[in-house]
């Protein structure tokens, strides 16, 4: 039997990286996933590997999201997994992209989290988990300034909602992963101007000497989702490589 066993969940930005690591993770413990994701041609795959629904829904959309959201009667876990990284500084960085930003990577989380909440909280509660990073609040990085503005404000958000709905039996938490082996990060560093020193740079960061793995992430959402972390609210956990030891 699986840890979530009976469990429904549903996962943001699913299409690939840590958001379908995670899907694939909570499905394989038992759970009844939702994989959702912008991008609805990336989740067809997903079905093969026991995940029992795939819908697209793009998180900058609030619209989309409370309708999609409406027609879910029970729901105990949530992912919010989607986002974007941007290279920019506060110099650099114009209003309307640092708005575009935070609508993907704070805002997106919290429309998703406000029509989700009356399902979890009818039902007696549930486990909400926030993929913020370990660039955020926690600490910066070179040419990160609106990734690491939306990130810390994902924290923030995150102990504010586990303050205001322990009572109802509601548990949020964010992961702060350090550089992790994904999509995203491969096309960014195929894209540099010398993708091998970029590869090195990433590396550089973490004592560990190695990138994260999106199913390392997957593992301790897992956890935080069951029972075993039911005593566990408002924290972040940082899984980073060594980078902030």
């Amino acid at each position: 039997m699986g840890r979530l066993d009976g469990q429904h969940a549903l996962v943001t930005a699913a299409g690939d990286g840590i958001g379908r690591a995670i899907a694939i993770a909570l499905a394989a413990e038992g759970a009844h996933v939702i994989a959702t994701s912008r991008r609805e041609d990336k989740l067809k795959t997903l079905i093969s590997l026991g995940i029992a629904e795939v819908a697209g829904m793009d998180v900058a959309d609030d619209h989309a999201i409370a309708t999609k959201l409406s027609t879910v009667d029970e729901l105990d876990i949530l992912i919010n997994c989607a986002g974007i990284v941007k290279s920019d500084t506060v110099e650099t960085c114009s209003t309307s992209e640092l708005t575009h930003v935070m609508s993907l990577n704070l805002f997106g989380a919290y429309h998703v989290t406000k029509a989700a909440l009356p399902a979890m909280v009818r039902t007696g509660g549930g486990s909400i988990i926030n993929i913020a990073s370990i660039i955020s609040s926690l600490r910066g990085a070179p040419e990160r300034f609106s990734y690491a503005t939306s990130k810390g404000a994902v924290i923030g958000m995150t102990k504010s909602i586990a303050t205001d709905f322990a009572h109802c039996g509601v548990r949020c938490n964010a992961i702060c992963p350090g550089t992790i082996e994904t999509p995203s990060l491969r096309q960014r560093i195929s894209d540099a101007d010398q993708p091998e020193q970029e590869r090195q740079k990433y590396l550089a960061r973490h004592p560990l000497g190695s990138l994260g793995s999106p199913e390392q992430v997957a593992a301790l959402a897992v956890h935080l989702a069951s029972d075993e972390a039911g005593f566990t609210t408002g924290q972040t956990f940082i899984m980073d490589g060594g980078w902030t030891a």
